[in-house]
């Protein structure tokens, strides 16, 4: 139920957003050291804490791969956004968790990929904007079953 709620759905979009905002972080941070010669101090326990927290979101990411797959079973994978999401979930939990050091700078072409995440936070907003847009079409049907209900008792008055 969680997985398919606004709240379920909302989450996601804040993990994804802050997933986002700190691969950024990591592209802004490695511009400017590429242009002074090399990472300062502060810039190199920047990166390293993006690394943490990079490491963070790709296991929250797996548990929400997982809780997906056993939550809606094989169905799940009918869906060609779901199964490039769970490629590029799966992709980017092996880059952080076992490509570290010089293999990780070569691995790191998997953060474009990982990029991708815009476009679930796109899907995200989406499946909530459906959701209300549900709501919205019971409630116009509700109003039209009581105008009809409406005219019918005017009709009878006149």
């Amino acid at each position: 139920r969680f997985l398919t709620s606004k709240a379920g759905h909302y989450s996601i979009l804040l993990l994804v957003s802050l997933d986002v905002s700190c691969i950024f972080a990591d592209f802004i941070i490695n511009i400017f050291t590429c242009e002074t010669r090399g990472p300062s101090s502060g810039a190199s326990t920047a990166l390293e804490a993006l690394g943490i927290i990079s490491l963070v979101f790709s296991c929250l990411f797996m548990v929400e791969l997982f809780a997906s797959v056993w939550a809606f079973g094989p169905k799940y994978f009918q869906s060609k956004f779901h199964c490039f999401d769970a490629l590029i979930i799966v992709a980017g939990f092996i880059v952080d968790v076992l490509l570290r050091g010089v293999i990780e700078e070569v691995a790191s072409l998997v953060v474009i990929f990982r990029l991708w995440r815009v476009v679930k936070i796109i899907e995200e907003l989406s499946v909530g904007a459906e959701e209300q847009m549900e709501q919205l079409y019971e409630h116009v049907a509700d109003l039209e079953k009581q105008n009809g209900e409406l005219k019918e008792e005017l009709r009878r008055v006149k």
